[in-house]
């Protein structure tokens, strides 16, 4: 059987280190701030805002929730983001993403300050990541998936690592913090030609396919690594499950993720620890 890559013991060690540095902050007369910005009533982003306030509360982080009507005018939107930029009593900025199409979403993501950008969405924090230098914060799911790696003593170095999802948010930005920790990625898709044969030459496989249950046995092999980043609802067997087919490829591989409670549960203690930085930054 494999061994199990719990995010909650990930989550409260960052935790920890993010309530140290906020009692510190506070202690200095400066309360780390997050502002939650969010359009619209959709059910996912009411569900993650909740997590992520709860999150930061238990570590010593103000929230507060910016709340537009769904009908917003881009004027409006773009008004309040620079409102929020101005704020010296905001650290971090959360956007809630996708936007209503009647939004230009584009100018919106690129109009955050980039210190502020706590989530890694501006291209000056993708610049960031890709250079390996402080501009900005990486998206916090791609340092999460790190983080588990990181926690549980998964050495990167000279490692082969194939990332299966090509995305801003976690694929493409993996792939570069695994470069970082002296890993050779790859980065494939869905479209990806014999993507089995690739899954199974790597020793660590992150898999940010955005397709329920994708990847089965047949695409891994002994002794690998695996981050599953998908999360999705099974309908038929009533339940969440990931990217990966967990009950065929964990008798099968070394360690991997689960889901529920894995990358998700850390997600939110990466965003955490942002804002504190940030903080500590400003």
């Amino acid at each position: 059987m494999a061994k199990i890559l719990s995010g909650k013991e990930v989550a409260a060690a960052i935790s920890r280190r993010t309530r140290e540095k906020t009692e510190a902050l506070r202690q200095q007369g400066t309360v780390p701030t997050l502002a939650i910005l969010r359009v619209g009533q959709r059910a996912d982003d009411i569900s993650y805002e909740r997590g992520a306030a709860k999150r930061c509360d238990s570590v010593g982080i103000a929230v507060r929730s910016v709340i537009l009507p769904a009908d917003v005018t881009q004027q409006a939107l773009m008004e309040e983001l620079e409102r929020l930029n101005e704020d010296r009593q905001v650290h971090g900025i959360l956007m809630f993403r996708p936007l209503p199409g009647h939004l230009d979403e584009e100018a919106a993501r690129q109009a955050l300050d980039p210190a502020k950008d706590v989530d890694g969405i501006t291209d000056a924090s993708l610049a960031g990541v890709f250079t390996n230098t402080e501009k900005g914060f990486c998206p916090c799911t791609a340092q999460a998936a790190m983080e588990i790696l990181d926690y549980y003593g998964v050495d990167c170095t000279g490692k082969r690592a194939v990332v299966v999802g090509r995305s801003l948010v976690v694929g493409r930005p993996a792939a570069m913090l695994l470069l970082h920790r002296n890993a050779t990625p790859t980065i494939c898709h869905t479209r990806t030609e014999n993507l089995a044969e690739l899954t199974r030459t790597a020793d660590i496989v992150v898999v940010c396919a955005g397709q329920m249950e994708a990847l089965n046995a047949s695409f891994f092999r002994g002794g690998q690594t695996v981050i599953d980043v998908g999360i999705h609802y099974h309908e038929e067997k009533q339940k969440l499950c990931g990217d990966v087919d967990f009950d065929s490829a964990e008798p099968v591989v070394e360690a991997i993720t689960p889901v529920p409670g894995g990358v998700g549960a850390v997600t939110t203690s990466v965003l955490a620890a942002h804002v504190a930085e940030a903080a500590e930054r400003a």
